[in-house]
């Protein structure tokens, strides 16, 4: 199982920027050890995040994304205090969801 995604959630007005950190190797399925075997593909396939429950983003990612990716989004309607929820599930089946209260 991965660390724990790093999120923030900051309000300002009427809307909520989410920024996520998320650990994950994100190997392409393209690089070699130092033995010249391929190293095989693992990363985020699914991205999504939800709202005190309600979805509010969704995305599909491939092998091109970095290692240890960084997502932001901003999110309208929130509020101090509410809960924002991020998942991910990787080409593995591996899976993560990490919240955070908005502040």
């Amino acid at each position: 199982m991965a660390d724990p995604m790093r999120i923030r959630a900051q309000v300002a007005g009427d809307k909520a920027t989410v920024r996520v950190l998320m650990s994950h190797e994100m190997e392409t399925g393209q690089r070699k050890d130092a033995a010249g075997k391929v190293i095989p593909a693992w990363f985020i396939q699914e991205v999504s995040a939800t709202h005190n429950g309600q979805p509010v983003m969704s995305a599909q990612w491939g092998p091109a994304v970095a290692k240890n990716p960084f997502l932001q989004f901003t999110v309208k309607g929130a509020k101090a205090g509410d809960k924002i929820a991020v998942s991910w599930v990787d080409n593995r089946g591996d899976k993560r969801t990490d919240e955070a209260v908005v502040a």
